[in-house]
């Protein structure tokens, strides 16, 4: 897929995360992300589905190619893998797509999805749930404008990017009644309409590295963060103990 078909594939963002509360409240439970922002294999490949195909529209402002080095990789498999011809490995994510045309196009920009993982959070889950859930929830629907429609988000204004991947699946409702009225249901089932490159199994793991990679960059130096918390902590333990024993041997003469 070259860079003008994925710009087309992933756009509209500014009003598909944009929604996450209304997501949320109209949409199905969101399923738990598998996140583990440790696994460095899992970032990495999160990282490249993102630069190829989230940042054609949208950029990670806040986030430098070369701290990538945080999750493994070396400058020279950034530049290779991860920088188009113009970039420089000290330059910022910065998205394709013209600002300018962009709004034109749209009405908004799309958002900065530095953060994303992070501010999405709320009753159904965390952030990361949510864009989990989200990315995974597209099926085909030729009333809306885009050709898309999501159960995480009804009548989301993103067409899905990471259709090729994942091909066209229908989601399966019945019929039940509420309140004296037939509603139709989602049963938690989906029909593969047609298959993508991955397969199913493969196509969530995918995701759950996209997300796993946009939890990580929310804030980089989380794991270093948790790793000297826990030092802190085994140094108060120890003093503690020692305190006790110069304590315990000041007073041992004194009656």
């Amino acid at each position: 897929m070259n860079a003008w078909k994925k710009l087309v594939f992933s756009l509209v963002l500014a009003v598909s995360l944009g929604g996450g509360a209304h997501a949320a409240g109209g949409g199905i439970a969101w399923d738990k992300a598998p996140a583990n922002t440790t696994d460095l294999a899992s970032l990495q490949n999160g990282a490249k589905i993102f630069v190829n195909y989230c940042l054609s529209c949208h950029s990670a402002a806040f986030m430098r190619f070369n701290r990538l080095q945080d999750i493994g990789l070396t400058e020279q498999q950034i530049k290779d893998n991860l920088l188009f011809t113009t970039e420089k490995v000290g330059d910022t994510m910065r998205a394709s797509i013209d600002p300018l045309q962009a709004k034109a196009w749209f009405g908004a920009n799309p958002p900065d999805l530095t953060l994303i993982a992070r501010s999405r959070a709320g009753a159904g889950g965390t952030g990361a749930d949510y864009v989990y859930t989200l990315m995974r929830a597209y099926y085909r629907d030729g009333t809306k404008p885009t050709g898309w429609n999501n159960l995480a988000f009804p009548s989301i204004g993103m067409p899905n990017p990471l259709w090729q991947l994942q091909g066209e699946r229908k989601p399966l409702f019945e019929t039940r009644e509420d309140h004296g009225h037939e509603v139709h249901a989602f049963t938690g089932r989906w029909e593969q309409v047609s298959p993508g490159t991955m397969t199913p199994l493969q196509f969530d793991q995918a995701v759950g590295d996209l997300v796993n990679y946009l939890q990580w960059m929310g804030e980089p130096a989380q794991n270093k963060r948790v790793k000297i918390g826990v030092w802190v902590l085994l140094f108060l333990l120890l003093f503690t103990l020692l305190a006790w024993r110069l304590n315990a041997a000041y007073w041992k003469d004194v009656k």
